[in-house]
């Protein structure tokens, strides 16, 4: 009994997995690149907002992203790359 309960739960599984399968090869592949190019758009925004300070921006809320500054320090320097600023801007940390 408890084999067949196992034989069945990997069964439905591998019926789940390639219904998601097909899923995603219809509806999320042809617009895959466009939610990349959007997901990229805002977070370089977001960057924009929280480091804007370091560019001379006011920020009025940089109190509440100084939090942030360790778990996004990693991916400044590519941000900073892509916004077309060739070096860290001065006044801040160095990453490059």
């Amino acid at each position: 009994m408890r084999a067949r309960l196992t034989q069945w739960r990997t069964a439905l599984g591998r019926r789940l997995r390639a219904a998601r399968e097909i899923y995603e090869g219809i509806y999320v592949a042809p617009y895959r690149s466009q939610i990349l190019r959007a997901y990229v758009e805002e977070r370089d925004l977001f960057f924009l907002v929280g480091f804007g300070d370091l560019l001379g921006i006011p920020n009025p809320v940089a109190f509440y992203t100084l939090e942030l500054y360790p778990d996004l320090i990693e991916q400044f320097h590519q941000w900073h790359i892509r916004a077309g600023i060739p070096h860290a801007p001065e006044g801040g940390f160095r990453c490059c």
